[in-house]
């Protein structure tokens, strides 16, 4: 996924692509997302997607038939993490994804939950 076009000799493109990828944005300003956030493609938008970045059409490609961990999808295409937040949040408003994020602390349930159903499997 590396694009030589923005490498040279001091490898300083492989800090300026990210930027300008992003335009500028370290994170989205209406969406966060968590490592283990998981994100699978739309089909009914797909012809939507004719202005994207590559780096977007390489998320919704990625992301077609299953779902994928956002450090999965950085890991995939060579991005940083970060970078991967910017876009999906931009791809989420364009309503070209699904994100499926993980319970919050409030939303799990509590270690003695656990535990009681573990001794009633036990019991089995």
């Amino acid at each position: 996924m590396r694009d030589p076009r923005w490498l040279d000799d001091e490898q300083a493109g492989r800090h300026v692509r990210p930027y300008a990828i992003t335009g500028g944005r370290t994170r989205h300003s209406q969406h966060s997302f968590t490592l283990i956030t998981l994100i699978v493609a739309r089909h009914d938008h797909e012809h939507e997607q004719d202005h994207l970045e590559p780096e977007s059409m390489a998320i919704l490609s990625l992301c077609r038939d299953r779902a994928v961990a956002v450090a999965e999808i950085a890991g995939q295409l060579d991005l940083p993490v970060s970078v991967v937040k910017v876009l999906c949040g931009d791809l989420l408003n364009a309503e070209l994804i699904i994100v499926q994020s993980p319970p919050s602390l409030s939303e799990q349930p509590s270690v003695e939950l656990i535990e009681r159903v573990m001794d009633g499997i036990r019991q089995l």
